[in-house]
């Protein structure tokens, strides 16, 4: 009996290539959802270094690894976060001497493409939206909102600039300037991460203003190398190798299923509170999303 459910159990165990084929390995890492330090515990699929390290890492690490894929799809979000993540593949890429195929699905943009210049090479679908080289704030302008609902708002802060773009006061021609400056600056990063994984392979057009292009139109500008999907890319590339994908780890509740369509708009959450900020953080990522048309 003790043998029967060891036999059950291990054939349901997820495996990461067949450890005695012999075959050459081309391992997968699927980088989906939005970029973001803080993912919410009902989100189907955030990025970040602490929930792809363990997929990265494993991935690197196979005996027989011909190359790593890594399949993005993600419409940008926390530039550090997007740094830390493509430093890291090319860490582990620089380490292990491999080939690093970055493909880009429905979209690769802002944070997105920032994942998949870590790629030695960038493929995309023809019709894939890619680029959005840019920066990005968005926020919401609640001031006079308190006073109207007999609220009273106390804010006590030791160094003039502390409080900067607080939605609750009226915005500062100051503030805006600064926030304007910070931009610049991630976008001076963004682009200078770009021209570096992208060398003379990217046309002499204005490729950094914040546009998005098909993949198709990528290609000619050189923001990918090839017009493809994975298996069609891998099989010319190494026909004899076997795919082994490594997933990044999901939230709790995503885990369990719960978060989804089928649970509930706000997956089982009941207290007021986690509603409310379910409901926010909702927003936020169909936002980020609604920005591809997606």
């Amino acid at each position: 009996m003790r043998e029967l459910v060891s036999e059950k159990l291990t054939a349901r165990l997820p495996l990461f290539g067949d450890r005695g084929s012999g075959k050459p390995v081309v391992a997968v890492v699927k980088l989906h959802g939005v970029i973001t330090p803080t993912p919410s515990p009902l989100a189907r699929g955030t990025i970040n270094i602490n929930t792809v390290e363990s997929a990265l890492t494993r991935a690197f690490e196979h005996d027989r690894l011909r190359a790593v894929a890594v399949v993005i799809n993600s419409p940008g979000g926390a530039p550090t976060q997007s740094a830390l993540v493509a430093e890291r593949i090319r860490e582990l890429a620089d380490r292990k001497k491999v080939p690093v195929l970055a493909f880009c699905e429905d979209v690769a943009a802002s944070g997105g493409y920032w994942l998949a210049c870590a790629g030695d090479e960038i493929f995309a679908h023809r019709s894939s939206l890619v680029g959005s080289i840019g920066v990005v704030s968005a926020g919401f302008g609640l001031s006079g909102l308190l006073e109207r609902v007999g609220v009273e708002r106390r804010v006590y802060t030791a160094g003039a600039h502390k409080v900067r773009l607080d939605p609750f006061r009226p915005e500062k021609d100051e503030d805006v300037e600064w926030l304007k400056s910070l931009q610049s600056q991630l976008h001076d990063q963004f682009v200078d991460w770009v021209r570096t994984r992208r060398g003379a392979r990217l046309a002499d057009e204005d490729l950094f203003s914040g546009e998005v292009w098909t993949g198709a139109k990528a290609k000619d500008l050189g923001l990918v190398d090839g017009v493809g999907n994975l298996r069609e890319v891998i099989e010319q590339r190494y026909p004899d190798a076997e795919l082994s994908v490594a997933e990044p780890k999901r939230p709790l509740l995503a885990r369990l299923g719960l978060g989804g369509p089928g649970a509930g708009l706000f997956g089982g959450l009941t207290g007021p509170a986690e509603r409310a900020l379910a409901a926010v953080e909702a927003v936020e990522v169909r936002a980020t999303w609604s920005r591809f048309g997606l």
